[in-house]
């Protein structure tokens, strides 16, 4: 075979070709739901210890949802991705034993520390948190015990063939949803000046406030502009490009996210993949069952910041929208003429009662609050181009663009059962010595049998009980199964109650749920090699070392300098507090390899009364934010 007919999958022969849509679930019902309208996996944080501190939930509820889970063959992965310190390791080994209990099928960690506790057999995943961006960096995570590994979002497409090359993880990826600024696990700018820890999944969100940027020399370039705030990330495009560079996990992010949010973002993916599988039989999904939607789904209609692919096809400009980190929502109108009480519009959209509608102040680059830029309006009556409302706003006018940020029709459609999953499953009736059996085999190969004890008397009407019996024996709709093909094969077709075949039909079907149930079996731990070598010798303070359990970790494989976590309050001096790929001189034209001549000199942001420093890395194409730990200065050691 030339090197010209070899596919990529080829290639990568090791990589699996199941594919697996990860959803987010802020709690049991949302996970649920998350499955029902498509994902094959979904992800959601425990009592403690997850990235998202406002997202957790009770080990009684994560049972609840692996047992939902476990009937699609559906996965439950339970988030415990923060640094631990050293008194909570305990129970954070405690509350890893019973989620395992409770059926959770992986672990999302970040600290090391924890692979140093008497953990169960349950599989490990590499959160993004621990910042997986190298090849290096994933043979080692492999070597120790990850099954899988989230990478960085700021990956191109040959870095994650490059990895997926040297590696037998699954490669996780996110799709869908917000972008952390910073690399996963390399922020410390709400530690250093609110006291919550990123790491510790208390984000205060400093960098999605606006301010002010200037040159060394205090020329001012942007105000009150949101400059670290980015747009959300959209993949839509590059899905078949991923699997092929070694994509397996396809992530959205989310546990914050309301319901709507989830079914429509899990539906839309899942209808996009599946296009994808359907004309590559060589991939599948990796769960069992087929969804379908009582809505088309569409990422624009819920939260979203406007959509990029970020660094996937590599640098360039409309990663930002400076303007604001809300949903400003889709373009829909331009304001054309005012009536007493209404907006008159140009506008190719259809508009609905009860729509949300926004726009931009005037002067919203003046503005000094960002609730003053992003003005809203609701729509009390919708009458073709006309818009009515209850009072029009003052500095609304003439030619300003309204955008939609709630479509009342689509979300009354959302509020509503949206989605159900099936399973497409055979039927096959047959004679025994002493009645019938009725077979049923899903398309999986599991089979559920019942057999019935019947005194055989031929119908009256052949033809007419056949065709009410396979009606009959094809009544699954409160189920989760589909008939495909019913074959009544006995002698004849024999005389029988239609309650006793309906009670058959019933024992059938949860004969069936059992043996799928039976069958599944949860991902296996991968041995950890205590031999394995970590690519590097030293740990800055971003390596996230917390406790000395993690230290220890770090030191069996190799490491021999550790700093403390950030969080310690250890660093008294000005540090990166983010690094991020994301760079404000290329966003303003004064990048070095862009414009010949310009040097990468530092500049200064302001966020209200706090100055930062960005230093910029040119050879790594990163953008460092600069400052001092304002916790340090609090307690008389700055």
């Amino acid at each position: 075979m030339s090197q010209a007919s070899v596919s990529p999958l080829e290639d990568m022969s090791h990589i699996s070709n199941r594919l697996e849509l990860l959803a987010p679930a802020k709690n049991a019902e949302f996970g649920m739901e998350a499955i029902l309208h498509g994902a094959d996996a979904v992800y959601i944080g425990g009592p403690d210890f997850g990235a998202r501190a406002t997202a957790g939930n009770s080990v009684e509820d994560i049972a609840r949802l692996c047992a939902f889970a476990h009937k699609y063959h559906a996965q439950v992965f339970v988030a415990l991705n923060t640094i631990l310190m050293d008194d909570e390791l305990a129970d954070a080994e405690k509350l890893i034993w019973q989620v395992y209990e409770a059926g959770a099928d992986a672990l999302i960690i970040q600290d090391m520390g924890v692979l140093q506790l008497d953990l169960p057999p349950i599989a490990l995943h590499a959160s993004t948190q621990m910042d997986n961006r190298t090849a290096e960096k994933a043979v080692f995570l492999e070597q120790v015990g990850f099954s899988q590994v989230v990478l960085a979002r700021e990956l191109g497409l040959s870095q994650i063939r490059e990895v997926a090359a040297h590696t037998k993880m699954q490669l996780e990826f996110f799709i869908h949803g917000a972008l952390c600024v910073a690399y996963s696990g390399q922020c410390n700018l709400s530690h250093a000046f609110s006291n919550r820890s990123a790491n510790r999944g208390e984000c205060s969100q400093m960098c999605r406030l606006p301010g002010e940027l200037k040159t060394r020399q205090g020329e001012v370039l942007a105000e009150n502009e949101h400059l670290l705030s980015l747009k959300d990330n959209n993949q839509t495009d590059n899905l078949e490009a991923l699997i092929d560079a070694g994509v397996r996990s396809f992530k959205i992010e989310g546990r914050l996210k309301d319901i709507n949010y989830v079914k429509n973002v899990t539906a839309h993916y899942r209808q996009e993949l599946d296009k994808i599988i359907a004309r590559r039989p060589e991939l599948r999904a990796s769960s069992h069952g087929r969804c379908e939607h009582t809505f088309t789904p569409n990422p624009e209609k819920t939260f979203n910041r406007g959509r990029t692919d970020y660094f996937v096809h590599e640098r360039s400009q409309g990663v930002s929208d400076f303007r604001s980190p809300k949903y400003i929502g889709e373009e829909v109108a331009t304001v054309k003429a005012f009536g007493k009480d209404y907006i008159e519009v140009e506008s190719t959209e259809t508009f609905n009662n009860g729509d949300g509608l926004c726009y931009f102040a005037k002067n919203y680059k003046k503005a000094r609050k960002s609730d003053d830029k992003l003005r809203g309006l609701r729509l009390n009556r919708a009458d073709g181009k006309r818009l009515y409302v209850i009072a029009i706003p003052g500095d609304l006018e003439v030619g300003m663009t309204l955008y939609r940020n709630r479509d009342h029709a689509f979300e009354t459609v959302l509020a509503k059962e949206s989605a159900k999953r099936s399973i497409d499953v055979d039927i096959a009736l047959t004679d025994t010595e002493v009645g019938i059996e009725m077979v049923m085999t899903d398309i999986y190969g599991h089979r559920g049998s019942v057999t019935l004890e019947l005194d055989k008397q031929a119908a009256n009407d052949q033809a007419s009980a056949g065709a009410k019996l396979r009606k009959q024996l094809g009544k699954l709709g409160s189920t989760d199964f589909v008939a495909r093909e019913i074959s009544i094969e006995t002698e004849q077709i024999w005389f029988a109650p239609a309650s006793v075949i309906n009670g058959l039909r019933r024992d059938v079907v949860a004969a069936l749920e059992k043996a799928r149930v039976d069958d599944y079996q949860r991902p296996q731990a991968w041995k950890h090699n205590q031999d394995a070598m970590y690519p590097t010798k030293h740990l800055s303070y971003l390596a996230n070392v917390a406790n000395q359990k993690s230290k220890d970790f770090y030191q069996q494989h190799g490491v021999i300098e550790i700093e403390d976590t950030y969080e310690k309050n250890g660093i008294t001096e000005e540090v990166p507090l983010m690094v991020t790929k994301h760079c404000l001189r290329f966003n303003f034209n004064l990048c070095p390899k862009e414009v010949p001549g310009i040097k990468a000199e530092p500049m200064i942001l302001e966020i209200g009364k706090d100055v930062l420093k960005l230093v910029f890395d040119c050879p790594k194409c990163e953008m460092m934010v600069v400052g001092a730990n304002r916790q340090v200065k609090s307690d008389g050691r700055g």
